[in-house]
């Protein structure tokens, strides 16, 4: 269910070779924490959202916005997430993000405990297929 790979490619097409790497190495990392993930990708706003529905406001956790020298991992309760490490960047009410600048920072245990937090922090659960 969710974005195909031609939607994921056609969302980050516009982004440096690098930047596109980076968006792929983070999905990768997504589906190994939750295989089941529900993957949207707004092809014109060039955003990708990760959930455990369809839903962005309800039951999404975490989504990419691709820049030019880096990719915003954002967390869409990441003001509320546990963040021992301080990754997470941002000032708004909820939402939160970090920049990945490095394949090198998507293997960093920090990140991946605060990804897997995320993917049943105020969502709903994955829904049986």
């Amino acid at each position: 269910m969710g974005t195909t790979d031609t939607e994921f490619d056609q969302a980050i097409e516009s982004f440096s070779a690098p930047v596109q790497s980076l968006a792929r190495e983070a999905r990768k990392l997504i589906h190994r924490i939750l295989p089941e993930v529900v993957e949207v990708a707004w092809v014109q706003q060039k955003t990708i959202g990760f959930g455990t529905g369809i839903k962005k406001n309800t039951e999404h956790f975490c989504w990419f916005l691709p820049a030019s020298k880096h990719l915003s991992l954002g967390f869409n309760y990441g003001a509320e997430l546990p963040d021992p490490a301080h990754l997470l960047e941002g000032t708004g009410k909820l939402y939160r993000h970090v920049k990945i600048r490095s394949a090198e920072q998507l293997k960093d245990p920090a990140l991946v405990d605060l990804l897997r937090f995320a993917t049943t922090y105020r969502v709903p659960a994955v829904r049986p297929r």
